[in-house]
């Protein structure tokens, strides 16, 4: 029920912004985020990357940063093994979509998987070799802001549920919370 709110409020949206309801392109990142206590130890696990021991989440948001899809795993989980995961479900609900971009971590066999297997194009855009401090990663800045928009939310700010199913619906109802508070400015 949660989902289908979602998406038909992020339809809403992305009519108003002059596109069309269904996407055709999207990105794909994560971020890990610390777990409660009350976070069973089976659902959880340390991501040595960040240092952080808790849940790591899995998202897709099309070119306007709007949530597609997100799958919360243990930490521990790599980007790889999530990502083919999260990509069928991707493309189960969202079947126009045929360019995805991603980070250094969903590259290797996912790219292949992606391409022959759901016919998506899974672009990794690598930051340069030679640049020194922050670059603005052309299309990655835009699941960037989205982790930024949900980190507004303060239920987000640490994993505190039991069920990841429950996470990921907390994410959705949060990211409706930004859709809606965009359609109210849309409409003054």
């Amino acid at each position: 029920m949660t989902a289908e709110f979602h998406d038909r409020l992020r339809d809403r949206v992305r009519e108003a912004a002059c596109r069309d309801p269904e996407p055709t392109a999207g990105i794909i990142d994560a971020q890990s985020v610390k777990a409660a206590t009350s976070v069973p130890a089976v659902t959880r696990g340390f991501d040595g990357g960040k240092k952080v021991n808790g849940r790591k989440w899995q998202i897709v948001v099309d070119t306007l940063g709007l949530l597609l899809a997100v799958m919360v795993t243990a930490a521990s989980v790599t980007d790889r093994g999530a990502g083919q995961t999260l990509l069928v479900r991707l493309r189960g609900r969202h079947w126009r979509v045929t360019r995805v971009w991603a980070d250094g971590g969903y590259s290797g066999h996912l790219v292949d998987f992606a391409r022959g297997v759901l016919h998506v194009a899974l672009t990794v855009v690598r930051r340069s070799d030679d640049t020194s401090g922050f670059t603005v990663l052309p299309k990655r800045w835009l699941v960037e802001r989205t982790f930024a928009w949900l980190m507004h939310s303060r239920r987000l700010a640490r994993d505190y549920e039991t069920r990841t199913d429950t996470s990921e619906a907390v994410i959705q109802w949060s990211m409706s919370m930004v859709m809606s508070r965009r359609l109210m400015r849309r409409a003054r």
